[in-house]
């Protein structure tokens, strides 16, 4: 029996993982916050631990103000700088380290695969420490660029669904932003594919066709037969979130061209389809 331990585990995706890997029979040890401030007691987790992943982070749909962007970075910085100070402490080290990241690290301008040009945001640049932090683990080391997360249960399509029950539903700003994202069993299907594989990466984990905001819309008010036709206006975000309205109307469009390559297999290959299985 394989133990995975797991930073962030009381989110939507550590909690699905939680779940899903507990019932293929690994060991979870959930790696809680004040775990995180006791070393020995991390050392302890992680020298036990056959496998390590690092979901840990501050909420990015949020109103960035100078407090709030201090918190996205300690959050995933200082987090990630403990536990590959762990993993290099011990002598018994995991097997792998899957840390995590986001396609945000990509700038809108093209289709990118894993190679994709980065932008000079306080996004990107905030991925791009999270990476490089993660890299400096003595054991195998893959990074996971997550695209939107859409499940059941939590994530993005739970905070989307009432509007659009109510046919209140509608665009972001122009509607015409990527909107890269990806189904949670995908998701977790990916986790245990590079698991037990055991493979050293960085991956875009969205799915293989990306679409837009209005895609999306469209998608939804298809599947649930609702009309769509309340756009929610780019300066009313702004007003909202303040610089973190980018996250919702400044899309990356992304492809996981180096899943592809290694033959996994996605369930849901594109907007029309992830939606169904959700709603």
């Amino acid at each position: 029996m394989k133990t995975i331990a797991i930073t962030g585990a009381s989110g939507f995706v550590g909690t699905s993982l939680r779940d899903f890997f507990g019932n293929l029979g690994y060991k979870i040890l959930p790696i809680k916050r004040e775990v995180l401030d006791n070393k020995k007691e991390l050392e302890n987790i992680v020298s036990s631990s056959d496998i390590i992943i690092n979901l840990a982070g501050a909420n990015i749909i949020n109103r960035w103000s100078d407090e709030y962007k201090k918190l996205l970075y300690s959050s995933r910085i200082d987090t990630t700088k403990k536990i590959v100070n762990a993993i290099n402490s011990v002598e018994n080290k995991p097997n792998i380290l899957i840390s995590t990241s986001a396609v945000g690290i990509y700038d809108n301008k093209h289709r990118y695969d894993e190679k994709g040009d980065f932008s000079n945001d306080f996004l990107s640049n905030l991925c791009q420490t999270w990476e490089d932090e993660a890299k400096k683990a003595n054991t195998k080391v893959s990074i996971f660029r997550f695209g939107i997360i859409l499940g059941k249960n939590g994530g993005a399509l739970a905070k989307m669904m009432l509007p659009f029950k109510l046919g209140l539903g509608g665009i972001i700003g122009s509607g015409k932003q990527s909107f890269s994202y990806i189904h949670i069993d995908d998701l977790l299907n990916a986790y245990k594919f590079v698991i037990e594989n055991c493979i050293e990466d960085t991956f875009n984990l969205t799915a293989p066709e990306p679409t837009t905001n209005y895609g999306l819309t469209k998608a939804l008010g298809k599947a649930l037969n609702r009309p769509t036709i309340f756009p929610v206006p780019e300066f009313a975000l702004k007003l909202i979130f303040s610089e973190g309205a980018k996250v919702l109307t400044d899309g990356q469009e992304a492809i996981p061209k180096k899943l592809l390559d290694l033959g996994f297999k996605f369930k849901y290959n594109n907007i029309q389809e992830t939606v169904n299985s959700l709603v």
